[in-house]
């Protein structure tokens, strides 16, 4: 088993930053692609981004990319969610997820374990 928490999250003027992490306990994440999801109220969880597990290739949703950067610290069991230029459609909790496989992923189905996710809210 693999246990996440999501922190970093907030309320953010547009045009801001923040960080988002996800430490991971029970087990190391180096085996793990790791995911960053999102789910607005009354919509569907969606793929922001995910990193493979030697942090070497990333993927990220065209509605964040070149304003997120995904990273990770294996030795740290931590994933991070850098997310730049923040947008009121950014709004929504981000969760984390870990899954096992040789390509990363942007189905949330493929994911086996997940966060309860943090609360990211942008204000126009």
């Amino acid at each position: 088993q693999v246990q996440l928490v999501e922190s970093g999250g907030g309320l953010v003027q547009a045009g801001g930053s923040l960080r988002l992490s996800c430490a991971a306990s029970g087990r190391t994440i180096s085996n793990y692609n790791m995911g960053w999801f999102r789910q607005a109220p009354g919509k569907e969880r969606e793929f922001v981004g995910a990193i493979s597990r030697s942090g070497g290739r990333t993927s990220y949703a065209d509605s964040v990319k070149g304003r997120f950067t995904i990273s990770r610290s294996n030795a740290e069991n931590t994933v991070y969610l850098q997310m730049n230029n923040l947008k009121p459609e950014d709004t929504a909790v981000y969760f984390c997820a870990a899954a096992l496989g040789v390509q990363i992923t942007t189905t949330p189905n493929t994911y086996m374990y997940w966060g309860q996710g943090t609360q990211v809210t942008v204000s126009s």
